[in-house]
């Protein structure tokens, strides 16, 4: 079974098709018509159909309200300029590096600078 993912509605819809290239699993909340949706109900969402969240919102990475191991993961992409280019750019990039089957539970962190990843406590 494949890694399964949601990229976010503030994400460039460019980064569903990187992701689906990789072999994940990936639906979109704008292909799913739940763009706007409150976090909370977005966050409910991705939990029950286990996936990772692919995001721009700091929200979703807030190690206090969602710590490592207690959802299937999430990646937070940090840009000091946004454009759809660049967010493109550096999730290819950083998809080349990771391998989030191998990284289930973590809270990994993606900018031009390279990545941050805060692994689950070992059992």
């Amino acid at each position: 079974m494949s890694t399964r993912i949601k990229v976010d509605e503030d994400l460039p819809g460019e980064i569903a098709g990187l992701l689906s290239a990789q072999g994940y699993d990936t639906a979109t909340v704008a292909g799913e018509g739940i763009s706007g949706a409150p976090d909370g109900v977005l966050w409910s969402r991705v939990q029950a159909e286990n996936r990772w969240m692919i995001t721009a919102d700091k929200g979703f990475a807030d190690l206090r309200r969602h710590p490592p191991g207690t959802h299937a993961g999430v990646v937070l992409v940090r840009l000091p300029e946004e454009s759809r280019r660049a967010y493109v750019e550096v999730v290819g990039v950083a998809l080349a590096q990771l391998h989030l089957d191998e990284l289930v539970g973590a809270v990994v962190v993606v900018t031009p600078r390279g990545v941050r990843i805060r692994r689950p406590p070992p059992d």
